[in-house]
């Protein structure tokens, strides 16, 4: 994951903005001429949308077999529309929308006491299960790094103590950025 520069975070948000306007209005997405080479790497991205203070829809790829802005493109509308949690956005709601992005770091196995809060995002597997937090999840909620493992396990399905009982822990960071109010 390269830290990305302002001007890259402003125009990976400009293209998942342009992303969503583009699937409501049943055009294609728009074309990126020579988009710069840090936005052009594959990496993992989330994108979040909320409205208001409710979370409307949130998903990414971990591990990204595309350029990063391509990515972020489709997980813009991926998160408007296939979050199983949310019924799907509207096209009503689009400038209601407010857009955060997440990019990732490889995830990387850990042991749990070197989890830092607020800096790490976790993914958790075991069996057929896995579930991701990002890092500013647990950061929001307060939770400390116990209460953040038992969380992740509860998003994979599996019982909160799995993390202790020979779940796969992994660890990322992230550089999260958003949309001005």
């Amino acid at each position: 994951m390269l830290p990305l520069s302002e001007a890259d975070q402003q125009t990976l948000l400009r293209l998942a903005r342009e992303a969503l306007t583009a699937y409501f209005e049943r055009a294609e997405l728009p074309a990126v001429p020579n988009p710069p080479a840090s936005l052009t790497q594959p990496c993992g991205a989330f994108v979040t949308l909320r409205k208001g203070n409710s979370l409307r829809g949130c998903i990414g790829v971990v591990e990204a077999d595309q350029a990063l802005y391509l990515t972020v493109q489709q997980c813009a509308v991926w998160a408007a529309i296939h979050d199983r949690r949310f019924s799907p956005v509207t096209k009503a709601e689009l400038p209601k929308l407010h857009l955060e992005i997440s990019i990732l770091s490889p995830p990387a196995d850990i042991d749990p006491e070197k989890i830092e809060v607020g800096r790490h995002g976790l993914v958790i597997e075991r069996d057929m299960h896995r579930g991701l937090l990002l890092p500013q999840v647990a950061a929001q909620w307060n939770w400390d790094r116990e209460r953040f493992l038992e969380e992740t396990c509860r998003k994979a399905g599996l019982p909160p103590d799995a993390w202790r009982h020979g779940a796969n822990i992994q660890a990322f960071t992230a550089q999260v950025f958003e949309e001005n109010e």
